[in-house]
């Protein structure tokens, strides 16, 4: 069954707890199946480097941003049936050991609903630089923090010695009820290479359908024999970081689309609708998303 999920109400002024929690209501009352949370922390005033969204520019959006982590821990305590996941957390951002314990506690509080940890490099320098990280090392660090970050949820006493992360032997708990499929959000040749080798699903978005099961072919190609197919779930945004809105009757045909194609998910974007200048405005948008959940379901 392909699943439909929200991306949280996590960027911009207008974000407040009895929001997220007035959404996730709603959303569970819907029928959406999960509920997302990316991964930024600063707005640079002097960026270096290219924006990594569709827009020239980082939007003004991100000069707020909730943390991932902690806002996945309130959900879980605001929810019951919905499981939860990360797209997408960057891994210059964290280091795994300490991510490992902050995402096996969500786990537990959600009761085993953390079902996805998706991971890519990222592309703010300036966040790199400020968490003590050289960004020109980013996918070279990546190689190492998936295996890092199983090892910290394999069996105690975990021990893991690689080139940028040196673990235990030690006690790590409390360890997640279940193993999250690994997700990446990466792009790149490399990126994609590494998406074969080391994560269970691929994060692709704003690309047509058809684009999508052809770079899941070529992932597969060079998938590491004994392993499962990666899988797909798509991120849709009902407005893109340039400005670019689908209907609703578009995002539903899109939606069928990648139940027809047998991806694992999808993922609706609201958090860069121009629209939305109050809560109020936040509950109206998810309101009308309702045929996306059918077109999932049916």
């Amino acid at each position: 069954m392909t699943t439909i999920g929200l991306t949280l109400p996590q960027l911009g002024p207008v974000v407040s707890a009895a929001l997220v929690r007035d959404f996730v209501q709603q959303a569970d009352a819907m029928g959406f199946d999960n509920l997302w949370v990316q991964d930024h922390f600063l707005y640079a005033l002097d960026q270096s480097g290219d924006y990594g969204g569709s827009a020239t520019e980082q939007p003004e959006v991100y000069r707020s941003v909730w943390a991932p982590t902690e806002l996945l821990a309130a959900v879980a305590a605001w929810t019951r049936r919905m499981e939860l996941g990360t797209s997408i957390l960057v891994g210059g951002n964290h280091w795994p050991a300490q991510l490992a314990n902050r995402l096996a506690t969500v786990d537990q509080l959600s009761d085993g609903r953390l079902s996805v940890v998706g991971l890519s490099v990222g592309w703010s320098e300036e966040e790199h630089r400020a968490v003590g990280v050289d960004p020109t090392t980013r996918g070279r660090r990546m190689d190492d923090f998936v295996p890092a970050l199983r090892a910290c949820w394999g069996d105690d006493p975990v021990e893991y010695h690689g080139d940028f992360f040196d673990i235990g032997p030690a006690i790590m708990r409390p360890k997640p009820s279940r193993t999250p499929r690994f997700m990446s959000g990466m792009y790149s040749k490399p990126g994609l290479a590494r998406t074969a080798r080391d994560f269970d699903l691929w994060n692709p978005g704003s690309i047509p359908i058809d684009a999508v099961v052809a770079g899941l072919d070529g992932i597969n190609a060079q998938r590491p024999e004994g392993k499962a197919p990666v899988g797909a779930i798509y991120r849709m945004a009902q407005q893109s970081t340039s400005g670019k809105r689908l209907t609703v009757d578009e995002m539903t045909v899109r939606v069928e689309e990648c139940v027809t194609a047998g991806l694992d998910g999808v993922i609706v974007e609201t958090n860069f609708c121009d629209e939305i200048t109050s809560p109020g405005e936040w509950l109206d948008v998810l309101a009308n998303l309702k045929a996306l959940v059918d077109a999932a379901h049916s």
